[in-house]
């Protein structure tokens, strides 16, 4: 699947917003990948999650894994379709006071994941799933992301791949125009 097509899925299901957004990461931005709107669609999103996986095969080789992880909420949809796709269990991290734990699931020593999630800007809950997987003893052999909307910001020690890479505008909530514009600010995401 091509990005420009990945791109009109999301666009067909009014899964891109436009307007002024507060992201998870504090930054604020003209666009918004709201990934629940093109998951409510099983069959897209089990489109979707396939071909990142195929993506996935075509560009680490050598992939092996044990399990796919998500965090909770976004990538869960996510994490269980890729997990489908790769015929290994699934697992998420959730949040506990606003960190993600691992709370319902054991890790073995050794075990090989795939970090699963929705939309990166920053990677931070990417990084925390990492976190734990590492303080459990298990491997990061990979992360796979629908969007990755961090112009190659985003990086972690294991290869990343996405089905999409743009990078839409991002401001600094000090200097956001749309703010100073007086635009209303909309908090879409999960916080």
């Amino acid at each position: 699947m091509k990005q420009d097509d990945v791109l009109k899925l999301f666009e067909e299901t009014n899964a891109l917003l436009s307007g002024h957004f507060e992201l998870r990461s504090g930054l604020h931005s003209n666009q918004f990948f709201q990934c629940a709107l093109v998951l409510q669609y099983p069959r897209i999103a089990g489109r979707l999650c396939e071909a990142l996986v195929e993506k996935m095969k075509q560009e680490l080789k050598d992939l092996e894994v044990d399990t796919v992880i998500a965090p909770a909420m976004g990538g869960i949809t996510i994490g269980h379709d890729v997990a489908r796709a790769l015929g290994v269990r699934f697992i998420f991290v959730e949040k506990e006071s606003n960190v993600l734990k691992l709370r319902r699931f054991k890790i073995t020593p050794g075990e090989r994941f795939v970090v699963a999630e929705d939309v990166v800007t920053r990677g931070g809950r990417v990084q925390e799933t990492i976190d734990i997987v590492k303080e459990n003893g298990g491997v990061v052999a990979a992360i796979g992301i629908l969007v990755n909307r961090s112009g190659g910001k985003a990086s972690f020690e294991a290869p990343l791949v996405s089905l999409l890479d743009i990078e839409p505008v991002t401001y600094d909530p000090a200097d956001c125009p749309l703010c100073k514009a007086g635009v209303p600010l909309v908090h879409p995401g999960s916080k």
